[in-house]
């Protein structure tokens, strides 16, 4: 599975908020020894985060996790732009949501409150732990929820718990060596794809160094070509640690 995390807010692109949904994910995910593919913080725009959903959509094996834009407010833009990618249909009355929401907020429902149970067709609601006011997930790989950690996070922790917590177990061999990346670049090229290549260039005191890191699933795989570093800098006599 890819894992993506949008975060919409132009508040946090401008600086007026600090995300703190990036660090939550792939701490949660890492619970499990996933990954996340990739992550986006976009404006509350139209086309952008309909390019963005459309993009995310694309790859089968994408799972994605959307924070904010839920709200009842003009700049709250998700819903429909979810409908349209995921579901190419209009927003419908999702008449469960529609009763939560009167009974939360009784005659202040109405006119504004009462149009976030407009969603897509076909959601599961997402148990909003703070006031009862839903997120939704479509085909249980994309994930909408608001924007305000305190309600987000534990519907992401429901989401992820509940339907990716099985996961392989991954092994990575790390080490640091005294030279630059060019001098292992013929061995990097060799590694085969089940294999993820990690190489950090760095400097110190004015000299090259990398920071070269192999993982993946399989163990005997990954020890063999971390070996094969090994040798390399043993044969060129470069110093190095391993991690």
């Amino acid at each position: 599975m890819n894992f993506y995390v949008v975060i919409i807010g132009t508040e946090i692109l401008n600086g007026r908020r600090q995300d703190k949904h990036f660090e939550f994910v792939k701490n949660k995910l890492a619970k499990y020894n996933h990954e996340l593919f990739a992550s986006f913080v976009i404006k509350d725009d139209v086309e952008l985060i309909t390019r963005t959903y459309e993009m995310i959509k694309a790859d089968k094996e994408a799972v994605m996790f959307s924070f904010g834009g839920i709200g009842s407010t003009p700049d709250d833009l998700t819903r429909e732009i979810a409908a349209k990618v995921f579901r190419n249909s209009p927003l419908i009355t999702h008449e469960k949501f529609k009763k939560d929401i009167i009974k939360q907020f009784g005659d202040g429902a109405y006119p504004h409150r009462i149009r976030m149970a407009d969603l897509p067709p076909d959601v599961e609601l997402l148990f909003n732990p703070v006031n009862n006011m839903s997120g939704f997930s479509l085909d249980r790989r994309f994930f909408f929820v608001p924007g305000f950690p305190s309600m987000a996070h534990p519907m992401i922790t429901e989401a992820i718990e509940k339907h990716f917590s099985n996961s392989k177990k991954k092994y990575r061999y790390t080490l640091f060596a005294k030279t630059s990346e060019e001098s292992l670049i013929s061995l990097m090229q060799q590694l085969p794809k089940s294999i993820e290549l990690s190489s950090l260039p760095m400097f110190i005191d004015g000299k090259p160094n990398v920071e070269l890191s192999l993982s993946g699933e399989n163990k005997e795989e990954i020890e063999h070509y971390f070996e094969l570093f090994k040798k390399e800098l043993q044969n060129k006599k470069i110093d190095y640690n391993l991690k």
